[in-house]
């Protein structure tokens, strides 16, 4: 028997360290080859950790939220044969216990834990007789994208249902406990379809309300959740872009009455063969005739070097609701796609970051972001920008008013731009040129499809 050392991958584009987000193993588990053992978290991506080999599980470095270094070991596993390190097991159950006040570290990182040293929180002192002997070799285990999540070894019960994370953190919204949903996919795994039939049924619906509480009683529970992971990344971002930028917000209204009306046609009759039109693919196409006369807007600011990038091409971000929290994945050369195509497109890619599929190249390298609530989008919003972007356009929801036209009070459909800008590089003349020209467009789609 011999000991395998298995270390944090590098994950690649220059990527030094993640953070740890969750274990779905233990100390004494067995795992098999290709079992997940852990998930971490880049900038916005999960990525989930393998096993390359199979064995038991000996020890296990670090907790949720701590910042692993790339290199540091994170597991180590009992093996047949000899492992990749020079020891052995009889070697580590002869090494001189720990002292007394080391009981702890030894405990929760095992006979060895490495760590860069920008990641203190997994960096415990061991004491020297618990430390083996170098390892000869350690093969990092390959990262797997999070959409096929590991099979639930490390619970707290060996029938724990088979899904992947994101299935799980859905659930957990949903209040659907997935001891009652039966899986459709390989080997009974729990999947997003399972769950949207669930909720469907409205079978095994938890709720959380204690039975026989009575109306007004006085409540004094109280719960810490730790901030980690995607919602750690989302709050870091939307405090440095708050940090950095001084925001300005421009609102106005649009007469979206004649694109509802060219939308509605355009679905009865295209519809089953080209797809469902929201309004956001015209707004798209707004931007994207737009834009060339605002080269300032679309681009992404260096504040640190002083330096401005314009962008020729129109990458897109579309802010995204997902379980876990906001996600942008990102349209890119929308100057080059149809309404059908961008339609299709953001469908992909919602879906993507929904079910935790979406890669890092689909998260990152926008030029400008929209922002929408849909029917839930209130009259004005004020959104935070996508640093390093210099601007977002928000979408509110489209309602029915009262309007004058030609001195006769008319009912329109309306819907209300907000948008912020980065002051530092957009004046409010041109944020205000630039909305209004979305708001011709819109007004007038025919000149949408004009070159």
């Amino acid at each position: 028997m011999g000991h395998y050392v298995i270390k944090m991958p590098d994950i690649g584009e220059g990527i030094a360290e993640v953070e740890l987000v969750k274990w779905y193993v233990k100390p004494g588990d067995t795992v098999a080859e290709e079992q997940i053992l852990a998930d971490v978290m880049t900038d916005k991506a999960n990525v989930e950790i393998p096993s390359n080999v199979a064995g038991k599980v000996v020890s296990i470095t670090g907790k949720p939220g701590d910042v692993v270094a790339v290199g540091a070991e994170i597991i180590r596993l009992e093996v047949e044969g000899k492992g990749n390190v020079a020891e052995t097991v009889a070697e580590v159950k002869a090494a001189p216990a720990p002292k007394p006040e080391a009981k702890s570290a030894a405990k929760d990182l095992g006979p060895r834990a490495v760590a860069a040293p920008a990641a203190p929180a997994v960096t415990k002192p061991v004491p020297a007789a618990t430390k083996p002997t170098p390892a000869l070799h350690s093969v990092p285990p390959t990262p797997r994208a999070s959409a096929n999540a590991g099979n639930g070894a490390g619970s707290d019960s060996d029938d724990r249902p088979l899904a992947a994370p994101a299935v799980r953190r859905r659930a957990k919204e949903l209040g659907i406990d997935l001891a009652h949903v039966r899986g459709s996919g390989p080997e009974g795994r729990v999947t997003q379809e399972d769950l949207d039939a669930q909720a469907k049924g409205g079978r095994s619906l938890r709720f959380n309300v204690p039975a026989g509480r009575a109306m007004g009683t006085a409540r004094a529970e109280e719960e810490q959740i730790p901030v980690i992971g995607l919602r750690r990344k989302i709050a870091e971002k939307m405090q440095e872009s708050k940090r950095r930028i001084p925001h300005f917000a421009y609102v106005e209204e649009v007469d979206v009455t004649a694109l509802e009306e060219l939308r509605a046609q355009l679905n009865r009759k295209y519809r089953s063969e080209r797809g469902h039109l929201t309004i956001l693919p015209f707004l798209m196409r707004a931007m994207v005739r737009t834009l060339p006369e605002f080269p300032e807007i679309n681009a992404r600011y260096d504040d640190d070097a002083g330096n401005l990038t314009q962008y020729g091409a129109v990458h897109i971000g579309i802010a995204a609701q997902t379980p876990g929290g906001l996600m942008v994945p990102v349209v890119r050369n929308a100057e080059a796609r149809d309404l059908w195509s961008c339609a299709a497109e953001v469908a992909r890619l919602a879906e993507a970051a929904r079910t935790g599929k979406a890669t890092r190249e689909e998260l990152t390298g926008s030029t400008i972001t929209v922002t929408s609530l849909g029917p839930l989008g209130g009259i004005v919003t004020t959104p935070v920008i996508n640093w390093p972007e210099v601007a977002i356009v928000g979408v509110n929801k489209v309602v029915e008013r009262p309007v004058v036209r030609d001195g006769q009070v008319v009912i329109r459909s309306i819907m209300n731009l907000s948008s912020s800008f980065d002051h530092r590089i957009v004046d409010g003349l041109r944020a205000a040129t630039f909305v209004q020209g979305l708001r011709a467009c819109l007004e007038a789609p025919a000149t949408l499809f004009i070159d």
